[in-house]
């Protein structure tokens, strides 16, 4: 069975490799070029201009071309990962995934390259000529002392950060999980004993980083193949391991074991046995960092020391220590403060970030991601997940400012809360669109109810309301769920303490609730006892209740059910002559842009009355966002050439909004194609209203305008923002079930806004 399940991985690994087409990069250009024009600019005579300007002042490179985005991944496949020295060409593979990691991960371009040269001092000359290309070098999998050698001689040499992350990646994800390892067991790195074993590129650099982070090197005992290294051996020697030698008549692991406070394996399977770990110090903390089988497994060392702080290299055991948790996000911010090197501070900034990050609540994304796991800080989550969208801000942000506080930093990023709102608005496709927002709902405290309190994505929502805004959640839910579903996604928020609850299975204020309801439904058939059953059952309708009687800014509903039923309820409870539903208007955030599209659920077949309603709504909306609103009346019929139902209803709206004075652009009827086309447009009906490509589409009927933003949504890459429900006077919005914890937040931001203040 064992065999199968291994021969049907190596398959799938290998169609991965190979369909669609072969191996896992490819190269785009990131300027058009479909015409003569477009050559000339891009080739000669065009790009003489760049070449000139790049000749006069270097640095300008960085603006011309790709090269400061560009990382070289650089190897001779002489100890590639498990499988040791296998040779640059069978080493691609391995590199082209580093390259998409990169990509991934911080969105930086790399070409991998594998050079057939063995020796140290030619490889480095190789590398070092390599430097006009590069912004930055990652060296890979070039076996010890080989490699120290290569890179000492790089760094000396070359003006741009290089990096071997077998070495540094390593140490600085190693010095995260120390650093919080340590925290958890209550120890301090000057006063632990280390024993490593290993004494390779990996093991020597975590070594060293620990001894910066406060270890003593008389504490540390490093042993590898031969034993301890003790002063006056030369077996298997280096310069580099001689660092760590002790004036010690003890000779091998189980000799020098006894009170180890940290296990450091970067070695092989099996290399500590449970009896050692039983000779070990209280509370000890155990890297077992060799891959794919470690020196020892959990359930191994858990036997013998039950209260053991353990971490791997392995991704189905609790604390990976994974390089992709630092390499992509140190480059990022190496890259883009114009970093000449990598130097200690960057390093330490970058250990400070990730284990703060593991020490703060979790989020979402990373939740989604490793479903079923508990990412709760402790001694089973002592670092991020790689997936953690937060990692790109946090700790890209901090090794850019200590790249400027050290002075290798040749480009100012500017202010670092900016610059980290700027990396996270890479990550979070909405942080950047949302912003005005957020500013907006800043300066007032509203009170947000969610109706489906006990949901997960709710919870987290409010988890970020309460660190990131100033607005106050209020959740129904039972108590006991509320409390334990906290506890299970690892939200250090409760009931009470945190936000309010609303317990729809016994609330004091149950009574003024129902009479409440009865009072506002008494003559549209709604008896005392079904108000009484609403208000036990119906959370939508509680909340609505609570707005009513301003107990509440405003709410929100809709992550479970269809959007009509919910509708029904806050209509039945929050509608007035001067305040009803006008439309739902969802942005959709796309590659090029955002784009709004309305209306999207409420009105079916809307009357020319509500379309027209719905643009105003909708144009007041967008500016919200900070985007002048440039709206498109989309319709079946184009500028009037097809008598149908769509087009008459887009004319008569298009009349209602010409009858009075606008702040604000609109036009058609027209195509879909029309409005985001403007040479199009402009050869169908020359001298239109606005310039460009329209930002707002509106639509005649519900199903043109869901089609649409499902298209986006499921095909194009879209993320969307809303529904945004127009017309309640923000006093309530309604989502939709596939809304994720992000989005929650995002539509607290929007219900947190007083309507005065965008109106």
């Amino acid at each position: 069975m064992e065999e199968t399940r291994h021969d049907n991985t190596r398959q799938a690994a290998l169609n991965y490799h190979e369909f669609p087409k072969p191996g896992k990069l490819e190269i785009r250009a990131t300027k058009p070029l479909a015409n003569g024009r477009d050559l000339t600019l891009a080739y000669s005579p065009g790009v003489a201009e760049a070449c000139v300007e790049i000749e006069k002042d270097p640095s300008s490179a960085s603006r011309y071309t790709a090269k400061g985005n560009l990382v070289g991944v650089v190897t001779n496949g002489t100890a590639v990962l498990g499988l040791g020295n296998i040779g640059a060409l069978a080493s691609k593979p391995v590199m082209e995934g580093k390259a998409v990691l990169f990509k991934k991960f911080a969105n930086i371009d790399c070409f991998d390259i594998e050079l057939n040269e063995s020796d140290p001092y030619k490889l480095a000359e190789i590398v070092c000529a390599l430097e006009p290309t590069f912004g930055a070098i990652n060296l890979e999998d070039i076996k010890a002392p080989e490699c120290f050698i290569v890179e000492q001689i790089c760094r000396e040499r070359m003006n741009i950060p290089v990096f071997h992350d077998d070495q540094h990646g390593t140490a600085i994800v190693v010095g995260a999980a120390a650093t919080n390892a340590l925290h958890v067991a209550g120890k301090k790195f000057e006063d632990i004993k280390i024993v490593s074993t290993g004494g390779g590129a990996a093991g020597i650099a975590c070594l060293n980083m620990l001894l910066k982070l406060g270890v003593k090197r008389e504490n540390v005992w490093l042993c590898d193949i031969k034993g301890l290294v003790y002063e006056g051996r030369t077996e298997e020697m280096t310069p580099q391991k001689a660092e760590f030698a002790q004036a010690s008549d003890l000779r091998n692991l189980g000799d020098v074991i006894e009170g180890a406070d940290l296990f450091l394996g970067l070695s092989g399977p099996g290399v500590l046995k449970p009896e050692m770990v039983a000779r070990m110090a209280k509370r000890p903390i155990i890297f077992a960092l060799a891959n794919p089988t470690p020196e020892i497994t959990p359930d191994e060392a858990r036997a013998v020391a039950p209260d053991v702080i353990m971490a791997t290299g392995r991704s189905d055991f609790p604390n990976q220590v994974n390089n992709v948790l630092c390499f992509p996000f140190i480059f990022r911010g190496a890259l883009d403060a114009g970093a000449t090197t990598i130097n200690d501070a960057m390093e330490i900034a970058c250990i400070e970030g990730i284990a703060a990050l593991a020490r703060a609540t979790t989020s979402a994304e990373a939740a989604a991601a490793y479903k079923g796991e508990q990412l709760t800080f402790g001694q089973d989550y002592l670092i991020p997940k790689p997936f953690d969208p937060r990692l790109m801000g946090v700790v890209a942000s901090a090794v850019a400012k200590a790249a400027a506080e050290t002075g290798v930093a040749t480009k100012d990023v500017g202010d670092i809360g900016l610059y980290k709102a700027k990396l996270d608005g890479s990550v979070f496709r909405s942080a950047l669109i949302m912003r005005p927002v957020f500013q907006a709902a800043a300066t007032v405290v509203r009170r947000i109810v969610f109706a489906e309190g006990e949901d997960e994505r709710v919870l987290r929502a409010a988890n970020a309301m309460i660190e990131e805004t100033t607005d106050k959640p209020i959740l129904i839910g039972r108590p006991e769920v509320v409390e334990n579903r906290c506890e299970r996604a690892g939200l250090g928020i409760r009931p009470g303490r945190d936000f309010d609850l609303v317990n729809p299975e016994n609330d004091p204020r149950y009574r003024d609730y129902w009479e409440t309801y009865h009072t506002i439904m008494a003559r549209k058939g709604v008896s005392p006892d079904i108000a009484r059953a609403i208000m036990r059952t119906n959370t939508t309708a509680i909340a609505a209740v609570m707005v009513q009687r301003d107990e509440a800014d405003s709410m929100i509903c809709g992550t479970f059910g269809q959007y009509l039923w919910h509708l029904n309820y806050v209509t039945q409870i929050l509608a007035t002559e001067g305040r009803h539903p006008v439309g739902a208007l969802s942005l959709m955030i796309l590659e090029d842009g955002p784009l709004f599209i309305t209306d999207t659920h409420v009105h079916s077949e809307p009357t020319p009355a509500q379309i027209a309603e719905s643009v105003i709504g909708a144009a007041r909306h967008v500016k919200r966002f900070g985007i002048p609103p440039k709206i498109a009346l989309c319709a079946g019929s184009q500028f009037g050439n097809l008598d149908n139902d769509t087009g008459r209803r887009m004319r008569e709206a298009l009349a209602i909004l010409d009858s009075a004075p606008r702040d604000f652009l609109y036009e058609g009827e027209m195509h879909t194609d029309a409005a985001l086309d403007e040479v199009l447009r402009e050869r169908l009906f020359p001298g239109g209203r606005y310039d460009g490509a329209a930002n707002v589409l509106v639509y005649a009927n519900t199903d043109a305008a869901g089609g649409v933003r499902n298209i986006l949504k499921m095909r194009g890459g879209g993320l969307e923002v809303g529904p945004i429900l127009m017309g309640m006077g923000n006093k309530v919005q309604i989502v939709t079930p596939s809304i994720t914890a992000r989005g929650l937040l995002n539509m607290s931001a929007i219900a947190g806004t007083p309507v005065a203040t965008y109106s």
